[in-house]
């Protein structure tokens, strides 16, 4: 009888999805929610966050019917053959994971400002920007064993400050700026979910992990609807914490780093202080990881031919180039976008994916024992979400419409000029080394 070598179990991929959506988001885009849904932030957070428990039940279905740590790559790949949408929205998922890396690269700056005094030199926002995505790039290619180890550790403690902040402070919650007269308009509402929907990325990442986890056809659909709906009730509670305890317009005024902010009334300066070193330790620890992950991602668009083929190369099980270039576009994004486009740009990108991919989870329903109902459900919220977003966003703020669009025209384009003519010498080549 064959051993089984799976090594994580349920606890595990759970927490694989939870760490995965609490890394910086959190902390990055709190003060947006807050500044279009006012009292209605939880609400925003809600329906951002039934998005993405609705497009988990396809990762489900795939992850069980397609064990493979491609994942969303190979979904796609699955559903629509290699071609032109599959090859442009696979370099999609790849650009998305470098928006999330400014994302928390610009966090960490903003968290980190608070501890130098007075008005601060654009020049070391910059340079705290920089820092923040070439150390954890270096961690990369010295050791990649560290990253996970590490990022075990972290996500406990990310997740214990949180529920701390939320105990300590729930008796400081003043109903009347929860109340609907303090909400935002119903647009609004809905426009404030989709712009942070980039908090909740990253429960894809479980399936990844499928081909590790044990009595797959059960754990992984349990460790996808459990690490959402955590997450759920975790951002839902910080939400009512943050705008229940603390004046709307101190939060609007701090808006880059409102979590600090919320941790003041019940903890004074010192509970300030201990979530700032927090969103420093986990906006770091996320880029860490999400430089992991994306270097990983791209080595395996490589040997499909989607990318150039000098990132099909691997030292130390370190695939270094991927490094290098990840790096390097993180840092031009993360130094010429603010935050704001940076999250609508994320949001935006991953909802794009994730219709997709629920797309893809609706054409394979019978293969995969998908509901199709479910899985339609999925394909029409996430693009409605994805619609409301960018109308709304292009009347506001029509250059990260731009910046949006220019991805998926990059991505577009370079699979016509590349993906497509080196795939014709490279067919299955991926596979065959799988094999």
């Amino acid at each position: 009888m064959k051993k089984d070598t799976r090594r994580i179990g349920l606890p595990g991929a759970i927490s694989i999805g939870i760490g995965g959506m609490v890394g910086g988001g959190i902390f990055a885009v709190l003060g947006e929610a807050v500044s279009l849904a006012h009292g209605a932030t939880a609400v925003a957070f809600l329906v951002a966050g039934i998005v993405a428990l609705l497009t988990s039940y396809s990762y489900a279905r795939l992850s069980v019917a397609f064990q493979n740590r491609g994942g969303t790559v190979i979904f796609i790949d699955r559903a629509f053959g290699h071609n032109l949408l599959s090859g442009t929205v696979n370099l999609m998922l790849w650009l998305s994971y470098l928006v999330t890396i400014s994302l928390y690269a610009v966090a960490f700056a903003s968290y980190a400002e608070t501890f130098f005094p007075g008005d601060m030199s654009p020049w070391l926002r910059h340079i705290l920007i920089s820092a923040a995505i070439i150390l954890p790039a270096l961690i990369n290619l010295i050791s990649a064993s560290f990253v996970s180890k590490s990022e075990t550790i972290i996500v406990g403690i990310k997740v214990t400050l949180l529920v701390l902040i939320i105990g300590a402070s729930a008796s400081y919650i003043d109903g009347a700026r929860l109340s609907p007269g303090q909400w935002g308009s119903s647009v609004s509402i809905a426009v404030a979910g989709m712009i942070i929907f980039v908090a909740y990325e990253g429960f894809e990442l479980i399936a990844n992990g499928a081909e590790d986890i044990r009595n797959p056809g059960t754990n992984l659909p349990r460790a996808f609807y459990a690490s959402v709906l955590l997450v759920i009730l975790l951002y839902v509670l910080i939400a009512i914490i943050t705008v229940g305890t603390v004046p709307e317009d101190q939060l609007l005024t701090a808006r880059d780093y409102a979590l600090a902010v919320a941790a003041k009334p019940a903890l004074g300066q010192t509970g300030f202080t201990i979530v700032a070193i927090a969103a420093l330790l986990a906006t770091f620890s996320a880029i860490n990881a999400t430089i992991y992950g994306n270097s990983r991602l791209g080595y395996i668009l490589a040997m499909e031919g989607e990318l150039p083929e000098i990132l099909d190369e691997e030292k130390r099980n370190i695939p270094e180039a991927g490094v290098v270039l990840t790096v390097f576009f993180s840092l031009i994004l993360a130094n010429s976008i603010n935050l704001t486009e940076i999250a609508i740009i994320g949001s935006a990108s991953f909802l794009l994916i994730f219709f997709i991919v629920n797309l893809g989870a609706y054409k394979l329903h019978h293969d995969i024992g998908a509901n199709r109902i479910i899985t339609g459900l999925a394909c029409l919220v996430s693009a409605a979400a994805l619609t409301t977003l960018i109308i709304h966003t292009f009347s506001h703020n029509s250059r990260a419409v731009g910046i949006f669009l220019s991805f998926i025209a990059i991505a577009l384009l370079f699979e016509l000029f590349y993906g497509r003519l080196v795939r014709k010498h490279m067919f299955h080549r991926y596979y065959k080394k799988q094999a």
